[in-house]
């Protein structure tokens, strides 16, 4: 089912992530309501995330070799994802702007030709300004939620 731009489909979004640092791991849970949509071979997924901070917005883009999560409001971020290689990224905030990095060892995307459903998975290695910041492992399950308008 292509979807595009125009045809953005209401989704329910469970993004679980895992990280791993100096021997320690801690898993991070979150269940959203977001929209999908599809432009040519891209994939993207829009969520909105609320923190203490303020409200976050995501976009995660998803092509065939590559990813893209880029975050703005009280958070902006950007992390790119490409199998194999190390990626520049970025984390801003009032005091400045952290150079980030990250070396994908997995990057899986799966969706249903049939229906707005799918995986996305990643298994990445993140510096932050050279030094080693952990090992993450990334799912995000998303299915259409008709429930929502």
């Amino acid at each position: 089912m292509a979807l595009t731009e125009d045809t953005q489909t209401p989704v329910k979004i469970h993004l679980l992530t895992k990280v791993r640092q100096e021997g320690e791991e801690e898993a991070f849970e979150l269940v959203v309501f977001g929209r999908h949509y599809q432009k040519g071979d891209t994939v993207y997924l829009k969520y909105d995330e609320v923190q203490e901070e303020g409200t976050i917005h995501t976009v995660v883009k998803i092509t065939g070799e590559e990813a893209l999560i880029m975050r703005t409001g009280a958070i902006k971020m950007r992390l790119r994802f490409r199998l194999s290689e190390e990626m520049g990224g970025s984390h801003d905030s009032p005091f400045g702007s952290l150079h980030l990095s990250t070396r994908t060892q997995r990057m899986i995307h799966r969706q249903s030709e049939h229906t707005c459903e799918g995986r996305f998975s990643l298994l990445y290695d993140l510096s932050m300004q050279g030094s080693p910041a952990g090992h993450y492992e990334m799912q995000i399950d998303y299915k259409e939620d008709p429930v929502k308008p």
